[in-house]
């Protein structure tokens, strides 16, 4: 759990520097572009650790993983960023647990139990309802991206957490990266040439961020603490992050941090915490 939590803290400043980095630079390059960087580093890392080639039964997972965490959770979520605030973007990402939920348990066999499936629906249900709260009663276009980009993230993490167990998390995470180079390399180059690099300091600053921690560094812990603990239980807390992202999003881009949006953080923890007590067979 303390690791899952320690990758969730990294990912949830994901969104305020995503949006802040597409203000000045095309939302598909950022995405793109922060994987080939992490990739490198990836590449360098699994040269140093002189990491063997994956195994034929390993391929497919990581190309999973890498079309859900590499490239469509990266565009979806950087699109949404150009047109939504950070903290809209934060709170209907709050589904994400009960996604990676769902598809560890259709996918693996884990079997929560009745009462955490109704933690993570009560959770669930509290940060849509916040969403809808937020946007007048109605989601907006752009929450299809984010939905689209939950649904791809969710069977990332299920893929990669449960290769993680048997190949680490170091090398699902760097492998997944490695593996989405020839087809991310070339696409990078030619919407660096058509739409130019001009931006400031501080948006190659946030650049720079998801490209190292929430592309790389992030899911040597979020891996780790998803093979340890269990998809779907160590994917609950991840329940926290719309709220971590709220508070991002106020210190770094200045959006407003509410009564509102600390009472339901407050009621998010407390089903985090009950669903934690609840049993999940594997």
């Amino acid at each position: 759990m303390l690791l899952g939590a320690v990758g969730v803290a990294i990912f949830s400043l994901t969104l305020p520097f995503t949006r802040m980095a597409v203000a000045e630079l095309n939302p598909v390059f950022v995405a793109l572009g922060r994987a080939v960087v992490a990739a490198v580093l990836a590449a360098l890392l699994l040269w140093r650790m002189r990491a063997s080639w994956p195994t034929k039964a390993q391929i497919k997972p990581l190309l999973l993983s890498a079309l859900g965490c590499v490239i469509g959770f990266p565009v979806f979520s950087s699109i949404a960023m150009r047109y939504v605030p950070a903290a809209h973007g934060a709170v209907v990402l709050g589904i994400l647990p009960l996604a990676t939920a769902i598809f560890a348990a259709l996918r693996f066999k884990e079997r929560p139990s009745a009462g955490f499936w109704i933690m993570a629906l009560i959770g669930s249900g509290l940060v849509v309802g916040f969403a809808l709260q937020q946007g007048g009663g109605a989601f907006q276009m752009a929450d299809l991206a984010l939905f689209a980009a939950v649904v791809l993230a969710a069977m990332g993490y299920a893929e990669g957490g449960r290769l993680a167990q048997s190949m680490g998390g170091q090398q699902v995470i760097s492998w997944s990266l490695v593996l989405s180079m020839p087809l991310l390399l070339p696409l990078t180059v030619w919407l660096a040439w058509h739409y130019g690099l001009n931006a400031s300091p501080k948006a190659w600053l946030s650049f720079a961020y998801v490209s190292v921690f929430s592309m790389f560094i992030g899911f040597f812990f979020w891996y780790k603490g998803l093979a340890i603990g269990g998809i779907a239980r160590v994917g609950q807390v991840q329940l926290l992050q719309p709220f971590l992202s709220l508070l991002g999003a106020a210190c770094i881009l200045g959006e407003a941090l509410t009564v509102t949006n600390l009472l339901f953080a407050l009621a998010v923890i407390a089903v985090v915490g009950l669903g934690r007590r609840m049993n999940i067979r594997r």
